[in-house]
Order: structure tokens, then sequence, then C-alpha cells
């Protein structure tokens, strides 16, 4: 009776055993997208919907662990934008700061403050990219600082927001700017006859916009009325070239950033003459700017390059002094 007992016994216990594990199965791992949270896409995709399954984790979207989970984060009005220059190698900033894993930015430029801006904020922060706690959102549009409305268009959206402009030398940015036009429209009049409103008494033509983006200190002037000084960076275009390190520790410093990008990140690229990523942001492959930057220069009359160096020498000057930083253009 006793083995038959103990026979019964242990044959019942593994049958339970059985059916409680077939009744009760072990729940799934879960699997962390750690991909997403290590290289995280910085395009922001124009009028996308949010997911159901979105729309309901927004409520703890900004939940670090929450987040970290469900692979979202909240899209917020940005807290920095690149307002400008044109040619002034903004883009290569841009390009620069998507390394830095707390920096999220839209690839795009959203054009909301000189163009859309009558489609209204809501529209504007849906074009941004889901951000965690902590990340900053960023943008770009390099003609905001020469759009008269946008420094109270920004203002009036949050006036803590940062500001930073890529400078160069007005004269090289106005020959890069009709490069780009001329790769374009290849039968457009010369840079000489467009620089002039009368070659013959030398008065140089302010409309074109070639030249006008150039009076920084004028433009500056604008956005000084609705934003301190203190709130805008200006970075250099020259180096960004020869010390992208170095400008971008100050761009990081400025955003209250952690020097994360540094000298490792970049290698300079002999054809194109500038320098580019070791590894892009989400990749583990080289990256430099494409094509359409680094293009050959027309060659250009030199008495005229001299004209629209005497014509810019005085704004620079007032250009350097509004801004505290001597930025070598003479």
């Amino acid at each position: 009776m006793l083995f038959l007992w103990l026979y019964m016994f242990y044959s019942c216990a593994g049958s339970c055993a059985g059916l409680a594990s077939r009744a009760s199965p072990a729940p799934p791992r879960l699997a962390p997208q750690l991909p997403h949270l290590l290289f995280p896409s910085a395009v922001g995709e124009p009028g996308e919907e949010s997911s159901l399954e979105e729309q309901r984790a927004a409520p703890d979207a900004a939940n670090p662990i929450s987040a970290f989970f469900n692979g979202s984060g909240t899209k917020r009005l940005p807290q920095a934008i690149i307002i400008g220059v044109k040619k002034g190698g903004t883009r290569a900033l841009l390009e620069f700061l998507r390394v830095h894993p707390d920096v999220r930015a839209v690839g795009a430029e959203p054009h909301f403050f000189d163009r859309n801006y009558e489609r209204g904020l809501a529209w504007y922060r849906d074009l941004m990219p889901r951000t965690l706690e902590g990340q900053i959102t960023m943008e770009k549009t390099p003609s905001y600082f020469v759009t008269k409305e946008a420094p109270a268009r920004i203002s009036s959206m949050a006036k803590g927001t940062k500001l930073i402009v890529v400078v160069r030398d007005p004269v090289t940015r106005a020959i890069s700017d009709y490069t780009q036009t001329l790769s374009k429209k290849p039968d457009i009049p010369t840079f000489e006859s467009l620089t002039f409103k009368n070659r013959t008494t030398g008065l140089i033509d302010t409309s074109w916009s070639a030249i006008q983006i150039g009076i920084y200190a004028k433009h500056l002037e604008n956005w000084l009325l609705y934003f301190p000084i203190g709130q805008i960076l200006f970075v250099s275009g020259e180096r960004l070239i020869s010390d992208p390190a170095g400008e971008l520790g100050r761009v990081q410093d400025f955003l209250g950033l952690k020097r994360i990008i540094t000298d490792k990140h970049f290698y300079f690229n002999k054809t194109k003459g500038f320098p580019c990523l070791k590894k892009a942001e989400g990749s583990s492959k080289p990256h430099c700017l494409g094509k359409t930057k680094g293009r050959t220069h027309p060659d250009i009359d030199q008495e005229v390059v001299q004209r629209l160096r005497d014509f810019y020498r005085p704004f620079n000057m007032k250009f350097y002094q509004m801004t505290g930083q001597d930025f070598g253009w003479d």
C-alpha cells in the first residue's frame, strides 16, 4: 500500500504541474527597443499621424520608463532654432549636432515662421520628432534671420527659445549663394552684373538677396528688439570648417548639453574641402554632406570682389561690436 500511495503521489504531482504550466503560460519577455534609443531618427515627417497605440501611450510618454518600452516620446515645440544664415553652414551644423543623443531635429526646413505661420503651432509641433525627457527639440530654417516677422513670432511662441546664427564672410557667402542659383538656372546674368545697380558709379544693388542677406548687423537689430544678445549664439562658418569640434563645443555649452561631440567624430575630406562625420547619427558609416555642398565657385572679377569688401566693411565692424566677436573677414 505504501508503494502504491507513493506512486500515485508522484504521478499526480507531475501531471498537476503540467496542467498548471499549460493553464498559466509564462509572460513573454519584454524586448526594449534599444536601437531606437541609441540611434533615434532625427527626421520628423510632415503631417505624420499618431497611431492608436501612440495615442493610448501619450499620457505616459513623458515617463522615461514608459517611453523606453513603447519606443515613443512626446512631440514638443523646439527649444532651440538655427535661424540663419543661408549658405553659412547651417546644414553642416545641424548634421553634426544630430550625432548628440540629446538632440532631436527635423531634417527638412519647416519654414514655419516665414511661409507657413498661418497653419498654426499645432501643425508646427506635429512636424517635430518625438523626444524623451531631457532631450532638446530643434529645427533649422536659414531664411528666418532675414524675415522681418520671424523674431516677434518666435518670441510669441516662447520667449526663452535659444537661437543659433551661422555666419560667414558675406562676400564669400554671396558668391556661394549665386553659385547655388547658377546650378539651377544656368542662364541667369553674371554675378558682376547683378552686384551693381550701376557698375560705372559702383553703386551696390542691396535689393539683390545675395547681397542683402550679408548685411548681418541690419538683420540682427530686428532680432534684438525681441531677444537679448545672450540668447543668440553666433557660430563662425569658417571655424566650422577649420575647427568643427571647437565650434560644436561652444554650441553644446550654449544648449546646456554635455560635450559629447569632439574631435574623434570628424575627419577632413580633402576632395570636398570640409570636415565629415566618421559615423553619422544612427549609422556606423562615414557621412559627408551631399554633392550640392562644396560646389566650385565661378571666377569673379577681383575688382568686384574688392568693391564688395569695401561695401561690407562698415557693416561687419558694427556686427563685431554688436556680438562681441571679431570674425576676421577683412
